[in-house]
């Protein structure tokens, strides 16, 4: 069961950071591949630099969102290069 929260959010976070960076969206599974990697990405982001996104699925949404923009933003970032 844990394993699906930990998928709704990434597609929740995917999707947001998507509509947030005007991407156009990446599908169900991209999206969901960017939230899950966007949470490892805001986690480590946010407890290096000591915020706090509050507990529970609002925080995880938002930690997680956070992460994958800014993976979005380096992806395009290397596009460029």
């Amino acid at each position: 069961m844990e394993f699906l929260w930990f998928a709704l959010v990434g597609m929740i976070a995917g999707w947001l950071a998507g509509l947030m960076m005007k991407t156009g969206g990446f599908g169900a599974l991209g999206n969901m591949i960017l939230g899950v990697l966007g949470a490892m990405v805001g986690g480590y982001l946010f407890r290096n630099f000591g915020i706090s996104a509050g507990g529970g699925l609002l925080g995880s949404i938002v930690t997680a969102t956070a992460g994958a923009i800014v993976l979005i933003v380096v992806i395009r970032l290397v596009k460029r290069i």
